[in-house]
């Protein structure tokens, strides 16, 4: 997506999930991390097709149950599409011959549903700086720098680092608990047992949640937004 000169380019994302509330929230997601813009939301895999064609987005976040076809089927038709586009796929689907035919499909990463707003911030600022490499690597890329961006694409390359601002042995304290709970805790248990503040505890659990090591389970109750629950998976 191209930018006004004299501006940061902005990378252009369509939203694509058969909920209209869900759709709404995850773009607000997305708007909130710099140098993304949500381009437009769609809600079947047919209109996503065309969405794709009429916005040229740089990034998908695309569902996998759409009402009128499988974002799968979507995936492979974005694959054969004139116009390049990169996927990251947004699901509650997590058995294994989805996510293989997600990788096989060429999605740049995976994130499952329901996830915290920094499980998303995280992948979305990994797949820029992807971008940035790609760019500043022109036409004449050695093995080594091969070698970290498919280790960056998300299907290998280790444990991920941890996000600036955090520390490895207060991460693992959080894991401790979360561990040995046995049950899923709120990120103010969570504070109250590591003698974190909130929101630092927030900041640990959200990181464990992008790394797949936990488990974000929202509790709804009467009234008002659901309270983000944290279970410890490994």
């Amino acid at each position: 997506m191209s930018a006004p000169r004299g501006t940061a380019p902005q990378t252009g994302v369509l939203v694509v999930d058969d909920d209209f509330m869900v759709a709404r929230i995850h773009a607000g997601y997305v708007a909130r991390v710099p140098g993304f813009t949500v381009v437009g939301a769609a809600h079947t895999g047919e209109t996503a097709l065309a969405a794709v064609a009429r916005h040229r987005p740089d990034l998908v976040l695309l569902d996998i149950y759409l009402p009128d076809m499988s974002g799968l089927d979507v995936l492979r038709t974005l694959r054969g599409a004139a116009h390049p586009v990169d996927v990251l796929v947004v699901t509650a689907a997590r058995d294994a011959a989805t996510v293989r035919a997600a990788m096989h499909g060429g999605a740049v990463n995976y994130l499952v549903k329901p996830f915290a707003a920094g499980a998303l911030t995280e992948r979305l600022e990994r797949y820029a700086d992807l971008r940035r490499q790609l760019s500043a690597i022109g036409s004449g890329a050695g093995q080594g720098e091969i070698d970290r961006l498919f280790g960056e694409g998300g299907s290998g390359g280790g444990p991920q680092p941890l996000p600036k601002g955090l520390s490895g042995t207060t991460c693992a304290l959080v894991e401790d608990v979360l561990r040995e709970a046995g049950a899923d805790l709120s990120a103010t248990e969570v504070a109250a047992l590591t003698g974190l503040s909130r929101v630092s505890a927030r900041r640990y659990l959200e990181h464990l949640c992008a790394t797949g090591r936990t488990r974000l389970r929202p509790r709804y109750g009467t009234a008002g937004r659901p309270e983000h629950r944290y279970l410890w998976t490994g």
